[in-house]
């Protein structure tokens, strides 16, 4: 008799175990899923490198508190909430200051100019050759020579301009992005700082007034900061 009482209550306890892991996975699988609706669309389209290792560090955390199902479950995720309450503040600070963005998520580099390799950027980047030739692959792309322009951005993926695409002009290239002047771009089209600013001052705007300026066809196009602010 002792002994079929101490089988129930085992069989009592295992089920409560059971219970309480299914209900912490249900509680875990739908406050991560507001949480990253909070962090934004973003975090689900493009994972960047700080955006990946939040996720990581997510997906640990909820692994070890579903596993130690004895321990508070609220202190279980108080360091998710953290994790995500900083990636937010840090997304902002990201829209409100370029020197921000680039110091948490890179730069963009441009790996082909006018269907030219830039080996110098690629070994900055530690981006090798099999890397460029496998990317080129997933896009269905046989060999270099079909690529105008190819930008590594800051994600790690790949976004290429085949040559057959624009036979006539040329492909808008960031001068001004936020009010920051792209050095980098400058140095592609043969253009100096002087040049830019020169054609800004014919447009009566100073760098830090422009939202979005970019190069297509020899000449400038500028979106300012006034024209998208909203009243």
């Amino acid at each position: 008799m002792f002994n079929k009482i101490k089988y129930t209550h085992n069989n009592i306890g295992e089920y409560m175990k059971y219970l309480i892991i299914s209900f912490r996975s249900l509680f875990f699988y739908i406050s991560i899923g507001v949480l990253y609706r909070l962090m934004g669309k973003r975090e689900v389209a493009e994972l960047s490198i700080m955006d990946l290792i939040v996720s990581f560090f997510i997906a640990q955390i909820a692994s070890i508190a579903i596993e130690n199902y004895d321990k508070s479950i609220f202190i279980s995720i108080l360091p998710i909430v953290i994790l995500v309450t900083l990636q937010i503040l840090s997304s902002k600070l990201e829209i409100n200051s370029s020197k921000v963005r680039k110091i948490i998520d890179g730069d963009s580099s441009m790996i082909i100019n006018q269907g030219k390799v830039n080996f110098k950027e690629m070994l900055r980047q530690r981006y090798n050759i099999e890397d460029l030739l496998g990317q080129l692959r997933e896009q269905g792309i046989k060999s270099i020579e079909e690529v105008d322009y190819a930008i590594l951005e800051t994600n790690g993926k790949l976004s290429i301009f085949k040559k057959e695409d624009d036979k006539d002009s040329t492909y808008p290239l960031p001068l001004i992005i936020d009010g920051e002047i792209q050095n980098k771009t400058l140095l592609n089209i043969n253009k100096t700082v002087e040049w830019l600013e020169k054609e800004l001052r014919i447009e009566n705007v100073i760098p830090e007034e422009v939202f979005y300026a970019f190069y297509k066809n020899k000449n400038l196009f500028i979106i300012k900061k006034s024209t998208i602010i909203d009243k």
